[in-house]
């Protein structure tokens, strides 16, 4: 039995030690906005918070992640950065199939808990290895700046 500390809540979890995060936020907690993608931990759309950093759930074993606080889509908003990013996205339309957004609003509010004024080479860093198919890059950038104007 292994104790995770997930957006918040406590979740007593049986599972084999080596199951990938991904896998427990979906099919055990019942968390689906994280989205499985490549399984390699390239293409993004599985990232989640592990304390504040951007992490790829689909190759991070469960017990890795024991006694850190996870925070997955679902409960990202409640951050300061988090709120910025999802109102952003919002206000500049930037989804397109939707895939990966999850994975990308992860990233950028990591980003931005961090550096809260990113340069383009940082969101660059940053966003790196979230790959989307539609290629709404230059909208995400865009709103990741909008997000960083904001108070």
């Amino acid at each position: 039995m292994t104790t995770l500390t997930i957006n918040g809540k406590s979740h007593d979890v049986d599972v084999p030690d080596d199951m990938p995060l991904l896998w427990v936020l979906r099919d055990i907690v019942g968390l689906t906005g994280t989205k499985f993608g490549c399984g390699i931990a390239q293409c993004g759309a599985c990232t989640v918070h592990l304390d504040g950093a951007a992490v790829r759930s689909c190759v991070l074993p469960v017990a890795a992640v024991a006694g850190k606080k996870i925070t997955t889509i679902e409960a990202v908003g409640e951050t300061p950065a988090g709120r910025k990013v999802q109102a952003a996205w919002t206000a500049l339309d930037v989804v397109q199939c939707g895939y990966c957004q999850s994975g990308q609003v992860m990233s950028a509010a990591s980003l931005l808990a961090t550096n809260p004024h990113p340069n383009d080479a940082d969101i660059d860093a940053a966003m790196s290895g979230n790959i989307c198919r539609c290629g709404t890059y230059n909208r995400i950038r865009a709103a990741i700046k909008h997000a960083a104007q904001e108070a």
